[in-house]
């Protein structure tokens, strides 16, 4: 997928050309974060940030690229939960949001298909068959 070169400096709000406004009172604080993160330039995410956000489906297309420089270095990177978290989180991505991402899709793929024994065998559980229910190949 192609972004723009400037593309991380940039908050999802402006990628997507969608303010959602500010957070409506009494909201749950998974919410308010939600809302919070999307006003923040993608640079400046943390890896449970890009967790956080690829857990609550928005922005897939930017959060899962941001995912998968940091998954290239280390396939356990780790949020603020447990090793491994940020993985557990893409892999959890719903198959029918992969439609629009195959490319993204096969580049997961790549990384997790010689590793597949290894994988099923960590704890906690990852969804590795929730993730290949979006095969394409």
């Amino acid at each position: 997928m192609k972004f723009q070169n400037n593309w991380k400096q940039k908050s999802l709000e402006n990628l997507e050309k969608n303010n959602w406004g500010e957070v409506p009172q009494d909201e749950s604080s998974i919410v308010q974060r939600l809302y919070q993160l999307r006003k923040v330039p993608l640079e400046e995410f943390s890896t449970d940030d890009i967790r956080f956000m690829i857990i609550q489906e928005t922005g897939l297309s930017f959060l899962v690229t941001l995912a998968l420089e940091l998954l290239k270095h280390d396939l356990y990177a780790e949020g603020n939960y447990y090793e491994g978290d940020l993985l557990a989180a893409v892999l959890q991505v719903k198959p029918e949001n992969w439609k629009g991402n195959k490319e993204l899709w096969i580049e997961v793929e790549r990384l997790i298909k010689d590793r597949l024994d290894e994988l099923r065998d960590f704890r906690p559980r990852l969804h590795i068959d929730n993730f290949y229910a979006a095969k394409f190949t």
